[in-house]
Parts: structure tokens; sequence; C-alpha cells
């Protein structure tokens, strides 16, 4: 039996979350998986219930799972709170205390959506990158940070980005052996012409390449790997690169594929355990309104059955379901183009369900 945690967190997590469950619940008993599933709060529905974003109950019922299911957390009315409290801060707490280090973000282009892109379809058609992300440290978690005042009674923020040698390598051997599943091929993103921690970074990735022959190691500057995304993305099969530069890269990686929407993550422990999420946000601004895409956490789930739950099979026939959707024009309001079909959240889910149904029918 594999226990899965539900965490459906603030505003449109809510809302894409049960989507994805019913995806979950149907693989599930069709394979006979013996999945239990278990549902928690957190992020901003945790604080207003506990006072707590990430609350030791959630912390337990964390530890007790194989793998948890993330929708998406945070929100304009929390904005205020003290930084402890705030519903990032509940995210960013469950990922260092459960040691989630190793965060993969795929940015795969469906042929079906080369044209919402922002760029031509030449440039993006049959794109296929892993973003591998170390998630546990760098400048997100780094001591130390805060505030103070100068002599001159000017304020003055600070943060401290570092990382040390073992966890330089712990990332680095993930991203090596899944280049050596892919193409073979891995680019370090790094800023090693200005920043010590990742002068490091570069000197570890360069021995831990003597391991992997098979792999080849190429190393690129923040900046341009940014410019390189939107100049040639196909070029890249791989990346790994550190917390705060995995961050800002995935968020283009995902809109060459389109939209936000489209992009899974998994977010791994040493053992495979992990928490899987769409790479977006909570979205306030279109909340309880039925437009939220629930495709992100869809393929989510596909990688939980793959990376968590040993079930490749489930994984392949969700995604495959997802695949009918769109070639059937579908679209939610963030892919939409001219001549599509413009549908709800809910909507979006029955398709996927009924496309799910009718591909696991033809297996019996």
């Amino acid at each position: 039996m594999s226990k899965v945690l539900v965490l459906p967190g603030d505003h449109i997590g809510q809302e894409i979350t049960p989507q994805a469950v019913r995806v979950l619940e149907a693989v599930n008993s069709h394979f006979e998986l013996g999945i239990e599933l278990s549902h928690g709060l957190l992020g901003g529905s945790a604080y207003e219930h506990s006072g707590d974003p990430c609350p030791a109950a959630t912390l337990e019922q964390a530890r007790d799972s194989d793998a948890i299911l993330l929708g998406a957390v945070g929100g304009p009315e929390w904005d205020q709170l003290d930084r402890p409290l705030r519903p990032e801060q509940g995210l960013l707490r469950i990922r260092k205390e459960l040691q989630l280090f190793a965060n993969f973000r795929p940015a795969i282009m469906y042929p079906q959506l080369a044209h919402a892109s922002s760029l031509k379809a030449e440039f993006v058609s049959g794109l296929d990158i892993l973003i591998v992300r170390e998630l546990v440290g760098g400048i997100y978690f780094g001591q130390p940070r805060g505030f103070r005042e100068l002599d001159n009674g000017e304020r003055e923020g600070y943060n401290t980005y570092k990382y040390s040698e073992s966890e330089i390598r712990r990332i680095g051997r993930v991203a090596f052996e899944a280049a050596q599943r892919r193409g073979k091929r891995l680019c370090s993103v790094d800023k090693a012409n200005v920043l010590e921690a990742t002068m490091l970074w570069r000197e570890i990735m360069n021995e831990l390449s003597a391991d992997y022959p098979d792999v080849e190691l190429t190393h690129m500057y923040v900046d341009n790997a940014a410019m390189q995304l939107v100049m040639r993305p196909k070029q890249f099969d791989v990346i790994v690169t550190g917390n705060m530069f995995g961050d800002i890269l995935s968020d283009i990686g995902s809109m060459l594929t389109g939209s936000i929407g489209m992009l899974p993550s998994a977010s791994l422990d040493k053992n495979n355990a992990g928490m899987y999420e769409p790479c977006h946000g909570s979205a306030p601004d279109i909340s309880g309104q039925d437009k939220a895409n629930p495709l992100a956490t869809i393929l989510s789930v596909a990688m939980m059955l793959r990376y968590s739950l040993n079930a490749p099979q489930a994984a392949e026939v969700i995604e495959q379901a997802v695949g009918l959707v769109l070639e059937s024009g579908l679209r939610t309001g963030d892919i939409f183009t001219e001549g599509d079909q413009l549908v709800g959240t809910q909507a979006m889910g029955n398709a996927v369900m009924d496309a799910l149904q009718g591909l696991l029918r033809e297996q019996v």
C-alpha cells in the first residue's frame, strides 16, 4: 500500500487539486495500485485554521506518506503577516523538513500547443527540457539574513548565498543520472565569474563528470542561459542549477511551452519520496471563477506515479489522456487561441477523465 497526502493549498489550488485527485483515483482503481489518500492543510488555509502555514500535524502526515500532491499556496490576504507566518514560508518549511532537495521541472512542448508559445513554432516544436533545481539550499535558506540599520541610519536588507560541497554533489549526481536516462547532455548553470558559491558549484560539477563519462557536461552563466532558452531552447537536454537560478529559468521554460499552467514538477528526497505540484502559483485573480488550468496538476500526478509510486504504466496513460484532450481542441484561457474551444477548470477535468476512461477500457 502507498500513502498519498493531498494538500490543496489556497485559491485555485482548491479548484485544480480535486481534478487531479479524480484522475489518481481512476488509475488507482484500474491498476489496483493500493494507494491510500489522506488530506491536510498547508499555506494560507493552514494559517487560517491553526495560525501556522505548516502545522505540526501536516508535517507528521507528510513524513508518513510516500508522496504528496500539492495545489498552490499564497494570496494577497496574507501579505501583511510577519514573514514566518506567510503561506510561502509553509511551503519552504515542508520542503526543508522533508529534505526534498531535487526539484524536477520538465518543459515539454505538446505539438498541439506549439502555436500558443511566445516563440515561433519552429523554435519550440519538439522541445523537451528537464530543469533539475536544487531546492533546499542557496540564497532562499542561507543564514544570516534579515534587515538592519546602518550607522548612517539607512536601512539595509541582506541575504546569504551559500552551498556546501555535499549539497552540490547530491544534486549533481541526481542531474547526471537524469541525463543518462535522456539525451546524455547536462548543462550546469552558475555565475562562476562573480559568485564564490557558484565557483565551487562549477568545480564540483567538473569533478562529478569523471564518474559519468557517457554524459557531456557543459557550463553556462545564468544570464546567458536565460538568453539561450529564448534564442535556441532545443540546444538543452538537462539543466542543473541552484535554487534561485532554477526558480527563474523554469518559469522561462514554462512560457516556451505555451503556459505555466502546463508545467508539472516533482520535489524528491534521497529515496524518491516526494511532493508533486504544478509550477504555477495560486492565481488569486481567477480564484473561484472556474478558469484555472488543471493540466499541470494532473501531469504532476503522472510524475508522482512514475517517480515515487513505481507505476509507469498508469503515468503513461494519464499523459496520453492529456494529449488526446489537447488534440480535441479544448483549452482553458491560458492556452486558448483563436479557433480553440474555451472551457473551464471543471470541463477540462471532465474531458481528461473521459479520455482516460476510454484509454483504460481499451486495456481491459
